[in-house]
C-alpha cells in the first residue's frame, strides 16, 4: 500500500468559472507549508485568486510558493506563528495590501495521541490556539476585509473531519477542535447572513506528513502493526479502501469559495469515503 504523500499536478486540481477567482481578490490558506494546505494554497492560485499563504515553515511554504508560481498562478508566503496574535494580525494586515480579502481557509493542526488521563495539558493548550483559537481570530480579522470588499460578500472554509462527527479513542484534543470548528463554521454562518458564507471540509484520512506521523503512535498505542494501523484503525470503516489526496481536499476549499456552492452556508462538506454514515458488517 501506497501511503506516501502525493505531488499536486495540474491535471488534478479543479479549475471553476468565477467572477470573483480573479487576482484582485486574496485567498488566505493556513498551513500552506505541506499537505493540505498547501495543495489548497496551489488550487486557489490555479484558480487565479492571489493566494496568501500561512505557515511557521519558511522554507516549506516558500516551496509552496515556488509550486503555485509553476502552475501559473499568484502566491505570497509570509511566515507566521498562528499562536501569536501579534503575527496573525501582521500576516492579515500585509495581505490586505495585495488585494480584496474575499476567501479564508483555516488549515493548519497538529495531532498527538494520548488517552484523557495522560494528555498533557499544555499539548492541548497549543493545539486549541493553533486550531481553534487562531481561526477564530483570523475570522475576526477578515470578515472586516471582506465586508469592504466589492458586494460584500466572501467566504470562509474550516478544515475539520470525521472526528468534527464522530471521536476516536486517544484524540481526545483533536475531537474537541473539530468539533469547535464545525461550531466556529456555523455561527460565522449564523452572522453572515448569507453574504460571508462559511463551511467546514470533514474528510476521513489524507495522505499527508501529519496522518503519516501518527502511524507509529496509533501502532504503539494499540499494540498492532504500522501496516494493520492503517488497514484495520484509519481505513477500516471507509468503504473505499484508499486514503484521500491533499489536492482532492484542496478541490473542495475551491468548490466551497465559489458560486456553485451558493447554498452551502454553514454546511459540511463529509467526503470520508462512508466512514461515518455506512458502517457494515466486515
Amino acid at each position: 500500500m501506497d501511503i506516501s504523500e502525493p505531488v499536486v499536478e495540474k491535471k488534478d486540481i479543479l479549475y471553476l468559472s468565477d467572477e470573483n477567482f480573479n487576482v484582485g481578490n486574496v485567498c488566505l490558506v493556513t498551513g500552506a507549508g505541506s499537505g493540505i494546505g498547501r495543495a489548497t494554497a496551489i488550487a486557489a492560485a490555479a484558480n487565479n485568486l492571489m493566494t496568501v499563504g500561512l505557515d511557521i515553515d519558511e522554507t516549506e511554504g516558500k516551496r509552496t510558493q515556488k509550486m503555485a508560481r509553476e502552475m501559473g498562478g499568484q502566491m505570497i508566503f509570509i511566515k507566521a506563528d498562528l499562536t501569536r496574535d501579534e503575527e496573525i494580525a501582521q500576516a492579515v494586515s500585509e495581505a490586505a495590501k495585495l488585494g480584496n480579502i474575499k476567501f479564508l481557509a483555516n488549515i493548519a493542526g497538529i495531532q498527538h495521541i494520548d488517552s484523557i488521563e495522560t494528555f498533557p495539558m499544555e499539548k492541548y493548550d497549543a493545539m486549541h490556539r493553533l486550531m481553534l483559537r487562531a481561526p477564530l481570530y483570523l475570522s475576526k480579522l477578515v470578515i472586516p476585509y471582506i465586508k469592504k470588499s466589492p458586494g460584500g460578500t466572501g467566504a470562509i472554509g474550516n478544515m475539520t473531519s470525521v472526528h468534527a462527527h464522530i471521536c476516536t479513542i486517544n484524540k481526545p484534543a483533536y475531537n474537541i477542535m473539530k468539533f469547535g470548528l464545525r461550531a466556529l463554521t456555523q455561527s460565522i454562518a449564523a452572522e453572515g447572513m448569507g453574504k460571508i458564507r462559511s463551511f467546514s471540509v470533514s474528510t476521513g484520512f489524507v495522505k499527508t506528513a501529519l496522518t503519516l506521523k501518527q502511524i507509529p503512535s496509533q501502532a504503539k498505542q494499540r499494540g498492532i502493526s504500522p501496516e494493520e494501523v492503517v488497514e484495520k484503525v484509519m481505513l477500516g470503516n471507509s468503504r473505499i479502501k484508499e486514503m484521500m489526496s491533499p489536492i482532492e481536499v484542496g478541490n473542495l476549499f475551491v468548490f466551497g469559495f465559489s458560486r456553485f456552492a451558493k447554498y452551502l452556508v454553514g454546511g459540511d462538506l463529509l467526503f470520508d469515503g462512508g466512514m461515518v454514515l455506512t458502517y457494515a458488517e466486515k
